[in-house]
């Protein structure tokens, strides 16, 4: 496995002209685009569509619904060609059941735990007392049971989150930012070396790579720390 093969690119532009020109640059240096809320609610599907043709198209949507609804919109993301599709693991056992339904067999539902712009004075802000971990813990084994293919979440959590649950699922790891980054909105941040090391099975990396100078050799060198961990 090249370090390729664990690198998701995050397209958080708003244009469509502009994350196809990312893509097609990027194209061989990470196999995974993800697609988010700004991007998709921008331009749509056809976005979808066209980034499905270059990489690996993960939709980072983040569903969060009464379960018919999610279950719908799992089954028209796998019209899509995605491969990866994001729902909110707090959504409940009947949402995640019913992403996993909708998804079919080559879509993999992701369920985040806690996003990792959220710190301890937020988490006690919405009702998650005790901080991230526990509250981490308890939804993974949540998604898990309820059919989920993996799960997202922090550098900070990964470790034991492998331990517990093994090999199988797809953890994936946000907030990735190479030594000398900015943490910039993320709270709970991490390098790609560690995480990886640390059991990740794809890092999602936004802002280091899009908006360096040249985001193919951005791209480049954090493919080469994961080669190296």
């Amino acid at each position: 496995m090249t370090g390729s093969n664990h690198l998701a690119v995050g397209l958080d532009v708003s244009s469509a002209q502009r994350a196809v020109a990312l893509a097609d640059q990027l194209r061989g240096a990470a196999l995974v685009f993800k697609v988010g809320l700004e991007l998709f609610t921008s331009e749509g599907p056809p976005i979808a569509l066209e980034i499905a043709k270059r990489g690996r198209l993960f939709l980072d949507l983040k569903l969060h619904d009464i379960p018919h609804t999610v279950e719908g919109a799992a089954r028209a993301a796998a019209r899509l060609g995605a491969s990866y599709l994001t729902v909110h693991a707090s959504g409940g056992r009947a949402m995640v059941e019913a992403a996993v339904r909708g998804a079919g067999p080559d879509l993999k539902i992701l369920a985040v735990t806690i996003l990792t712009s959220l710190g301890r004075s937020e988490l006690d802000d919405i009702g998650f007392e005790g901080g991230a971990h526990a509250a981490v813990l308890r939804l993974a084994r949540l998604a898990m049971a309820a059919g989920a293919h993996g799960l997202v979440c922090s550098s900070a959590e990964v470790s034991e989150l492998r331990h517990e649950l093994g090999k199988d699922p797809v953890l994936v790891v946000p907030g990735i930012r190479p030594t000398g980054s900015e943490a910039g909105d993320q709270k709970r941040v991490g390098t790609p070396r560690a995480a990886i090391q640390a059991g990740a099975s794809l890092l999602v990396v936004g802002r280091p790579i899009i908006e360096a100078e040249n985001p193919r050799a951005a791209a480049e060198a954090i493919t080469k720390e994961i080669e190296e961990a």
